[in-house]
């Protein structure tokens, strides 16, 4: 296992986000000697900029509906609520410095080496590290790209006037008028955000209908249910230009109608970063779309060169980063087999309101991967908006291939959809049928047991 004496460790890490921090932790318990090189901020991503902020600031979004639901059953507030933004926005920075030193502690404890500095590969082996001390090289018998991703703003006139999501927590002021450009999860769930904390909010897409490559049903019933509740969701339009108005902007977009609003979100995708590692000067190839091109060992075309996460191809989500990190410390400090992970049945959510969780194939993949299937579907206001007065509605569907009866898919939108599609995903993941569902008995009443009391197909 040792790598040979002329290698300062055994492995480099360059990036210190969920899928670097776990193969650092993970490589050095099996006795690995590991250094870290990050020049931004411990957790990466999902930790400073992305699921935990994200997470909060939607919690703090549903108070909004939470308040009006309390009515219908008795209760009432002294006065009308305010939201005080600079009380969100500082009380989630000092949970994000917590949770930084909480990675700081996890690598200290394991005894990897912290590099704060920018890396830069100078050969198989060698890294270059630019900090405030200035320049010096360290080596590895094998060096990990773990550096994600990077929003990326699409070019036309006023475009640098777009926030990314990497700024999008930290404003100064409250924005009363919002736009999103962007039709993907991250486009929908600050759309849901900041509509819920009071801003007028308005979502700006390219195409027909949000949430590419997601279940069509669940597409069509979430742009009503977001729309019920308020925001202004505008398709088959872009933003033509920005022009700055005072303090404000106005939005010119290709319908030829103009929106004044106080900020502006590109929620258009995010790219590899891997900008300034030196990739090229290797010879490392990518992919088309820019990814990092890795076998199933996690290896790059420079074999000594390794790489995971939201850099390499499939799903950008922080679980899979931590799954992707166990598999490559087992094949190349645990000498275990490599077994590929499946990707078919990644469970993910999307915090909109109401939140969307999904697991397995969609209607429409379904019916290309089988012959026949068949398609179970509720649609139902839940118990809890009986007394509240609100509009919003749950959807619930599985997908079953006819010939085994095995559940292919299971979405949902609804409230916590993301914590009740956890456990469904196990089951999906399990290979479980249809009559495994029906044999299970439901917890009543919840919004929950529609998944095993669903017995007549809608569809077929």
């Amino acid at each position: 296992m040792a790598a040979k004496l002329e290698y300062e460790f055994d492995l480099l890490v360059i990036g210190a986000g969920s899928g670097g921090v776990r193969t650092a932790r993970m490589a050095a318990a099996a006795g690995a000697r590991v250094a870290v090189a990050e020049d931004r901020y411990l957790g990466g991503t999902c930790v400073n900029v992305g699921c935990v902020p994200k997470k909060l600031y939607s919690y703090a979004a549903h108070f909004h509906d939470s308040f009006d639901d309390a009515v219908g059953f008795g209760w009432s507030l002294p006065g009308p609520a305010t939201f005080d933004w600079s009380v969100l926005r500082d009380n989630k920075t000092s949970e994000i410095k917590r949770l930084n030193s909480i990675y700081q502690r996890m690598l200290n404890e394991a005894g990897v080496t912290l590099f704060n500095a920018r890396a830069t590969l100078k050969d198989a082996h060698t890294v270059c590290l630019t900090s405030a001390e200035g320049d010096t090289q360290v080596t590895a018998q094998k060096i990990l790209l773990a550096t994600g991703g990077w929003p990326w703003v699409p070019d036309f006139p006023g475009s640098e006037y777009a926030l990314t999501s990497n700024q999008i927590f930290d404003l100064e002021t409250f924005p009363e008028r919002f736009l999103v450009l962007g039709g993907g999860y991250i486009a929908v769930e600050f759309a849901s955000i900041f509509n819920g904390l009071g801003s007028e909010t308005h979502l700006i897409y390219r195409g027909d209908l949000l949430l590419k490559g997601f279940d069509e049903e669940v597409r069509a019933f979430t742009r009503d249910e977001m729309s019920k509740k308020g925001v202004n969701l505008h398709f088959n339009t872009n933003v033509e230009r920005i022009e700055p108005n005072g303090s404000a902007f106005n939005v010119h977009l290709t319908s030829g109608d103009i929106l004044e609003v106080d900020a502006v979100l590109a929620a258009t995708g995010r790219n590899a970063n891997t900008q300034g590692l030196g990739l090229e000067m290797l010879g490392i190839h990518l992919e088309n779309d820019g990814k990092v091109l890795v076998n199933e060992h996690y290896e790059t075309s420079l074999p000594s060169i390794l790489a995971l996460g939201d850099l390499t191809k499939g799903p950008e989500l922080t679980p899979v980063a931590l799954a992707e990190a166990m598999q490559l410390v087992d094949i190349h400090f645990n000498k275990a087999a490599p077994r590929p992970l499946d990707y078919s049945t990644i469970p993910t959510a999307v915090f909109c309101h109401p939140n969307i969780g999904t697991v397995g194939l969609s209607e429409e993949a379904a019916r290309k991967a089988f012959a026949n299937i068949r398609v179970y579907r509720a649609d139902f206001k839940a118990m809890k908006h009986t007394l509240s007065g609100s509009q919003e509605r749950t959807l619930m569907k599985l997908i079953v291939d006819d010939a085994t009866d095995v559940v292919v898919g299971a979405h949902m939108v609804g409230d916590e959809a993301g914590e009740l599609i956890q456990g469904i995903a196990i089951a999906v993941r399990a290979g479980l049928t249809k009559q495994d569902f029906d044999r299970t008995i439901g917890i009543h009443p919840t919004g929950a047991e529609e998944f095993v009391t669903m017995r007549t197909p809608t569809r077929s």
